[in-house]
């Protein structure tokens, strides 16, 4: 293939990626066709599979684009001088901003259902946030099973952003800010935080 062929490959693949995460972001998961995408890209409904053989080989792309995002505003966030406790905290108030303010991106990105994380990269991409929050639950809570604790922490911190987004909880606690179920979610995996002298 000459090198101008590849390079325009290339930038049709990035396209159908970049249209498929602006069509998430306006009309969410169920709008994600190959069909609908290829149409708003200006190409054939066919020439998605070129790239993407699969329906969910091209969400799992789109995907993979949420989960870098992420870890970048995680990485942009952690206070790497801080204790453990209180980079968790951070992390956590990045993932819950995350699923409220990129809500398609958000659901689509943990539907492992949809995806395939084997291919194209995605577990590459979404493994090692859980392994940052694994390392830093080990500092916090030593001699505990650190997997198994930061994933029971990460199935919580999940729970609160999908139910403060359907309002459940804002109906069930009567409450207008999440930052206190937060405190009590980690309050409860992690034990109290230190008093602050």
């Amino acid at each position: 293939m000459h090198e101008n062929d590849k390079e325009n490959e290339d930038g049709l693949r990035d396209r159908l990626v970049r249209v498929g995460v602006e069509l998430l972001d306006a009309e969410g998961i169920q709008a994600l066709s190959l069909r609908e995408i290829a149409r708003r890209a200006g190409v054939s409904h066919g020439a998605p599979r070129r790239y993407f053989p699969a329906h969910l080989d091209l969400l799992s792309a789109i995907a993979r684009q949420g989960f870098a995002e992420l870890a970048n505003r995680v990485a942009e966030e952690d206070p790497e001088r801080a204790s453990a406790r209180e980079r968790i905290e951070v992390l956590a108030r990045v993932y819950l901003d995350y699923a409220d303010t990129r809500r398609g991106m958000f659901e689509l990105m943990f539907r492992h259902d949809l995806l395939e994380s084997g291919r194209l990269g995605l577990r590459e991409t979404s493994l090692p946030l859980f392994a940052h929050l694994t390392a830093l639950v080990a500092r916090v809570r030593p001699g505990a099973e650190p997997a198994v604790l930061a994933g029971a922490l990460w199935a919580n911190l999940h729970g609160l952003a999908q139910l403060w987004h359907w309002g459940s909880l804002r109906l069930a606690t009567g409450g207008d800010d999440p930052g206190p179920l937060l405190t009590a979610a980690l309050d409860a995996h992690l034990g109290p935080s230190e008093p602050t002298p």
